[in-house]
């Protein structure tokens, strides 16, 4: 019974052994392609980019919830020589409360 059992344990190591080998020589043959595919795109696409716009913007982050913010629609604060951007007003007033607590804590 126990040599039944572990004829069993082998197979079903070897067979995940096996599938994960033909996923990563897949993904490989993939990846080879891909890459290969990207560049003849590039050398067929050989014209040059076009120069930025004028209209390119600049994304600023808000320091309280994390969100990038277009710098000319975000909310600008200017705090010891540090300039801030702010998504929103309770993103600027919840900043200024935790900096109150902070200086009012030492």
């Amino acid at each position: 019974m126990m040599n039944l059992f572990a004829r069993v344990v082998r197979f079903l190591l070897w067979l995940i052994f096996v599938s994960w080998s033909v996923l990563l020589l897949r993904r490989l043959i993939g990846w080879m392609l891909g890459d290969a595919a990207a560049v003849s795109a590039r050398s067929a696409d050989a014209s040059p980019a076009p120069p930025p716009t004028a209209t390119a913007r600049r994304l600023v982050r808000d320091p309280v919830c994390g969100m990038h913010v277009d710098e000319t629609l975000s909310i600008p604060w200017r705090e010891g020589g540090q300039l801030l951007h702010f998504c929103s007003p309770a993103c600027r007033d919840a900043y200024a409360v935790s900096a109150r607590k902070f200086a009012a804590n030492g």
